[in-house]
């Protein structure tokens, strides 16, 4: 049994101020820094055998402080990028009402939406499925951490478990510096555990 947990990152000041990240790289700020700080010593405990980080700012210095309490290098990943909102990154909701009232309403529904620029749901999900079997390849039997995105999180993880789009979206967001637990066995990959943390 393989064990993968996918940790969402620490807060960052777009998150703070309701903006939309994306890929655009930005760093945690102090409550975020203190989030990684606590979350390292609890995702010590569950004794993972590989670290494994986006490589946006944001995960890398999270998985950096988790890096510190377990002595595990980190290995960097783009698959495991948050999705790529183009004309969307910093923008707040009311901005997106305003802007791209039906595209916005479509998202907030988790549908598709179709603006240039914006990553592909169906993307999201093919580049973390890649990106979420590889990490576990590194460990077979072993756990695997993983350092990510909450949207991409959602997408990669629904992926994993073969669950349909209108699934997916009900799963609740997962809260910085949190993490779902998955286990491969014999009936493939099972959700054990999500948004765990304190």
């Amino acid at each position: 049994m393989t064990r993968l947990l996918v940790c969402r990152h620490g807060q960052t000041l777009w998150n703070a101020t309701g903006r939309i990240q994306g890929q655009t790289d930005i760093d945690l700020d102090e409550v975020g820094r203190a989030q990684a700080e606590q979350a390292a010593v609890l995702l010590a405990a569950q004794r993972p055998d590989v670290l494994v980080a986006s490589d946006l700012r944001r995960a890398q210095d999270t998985a950096a402080a988790v890096a510190g309490t377990t002595g595990l290098p980190v290995h960097t990943d783009p698959r495991l990028r948050e999705r790529g909102y183009g004309p969307w990154e910093g923008r707040t909701d009311d901005e997106l009402a305003e802007t791209y009232p039906e595209e916005f309403r479509r998202w907030r529904a988790g549908q598709p939406v179709r603006v240039d620029g914006v990553e592909d749901l169906a993307d999201v999900s093919k580049r973390m499925t890649e990106g979420l079997l590889a990490a576990a390849e590194r460990a077979p039997g072993g756990t695997v951490l993983v350092i990510t995105h909450g949207g991409a999180a959602r997408r990669g993880i629904g992926a994993l478990l073969g669950w349909p789009d209108e699934i997916v979206h009900t799963l609740g967001a997962l809260s910085n510096c949190h993490w779902s637990e998955l286990r491969s066995g014999r009936y493939g990959w099972r959700l054990h555990g999500h948004n765990l943390g304190t």
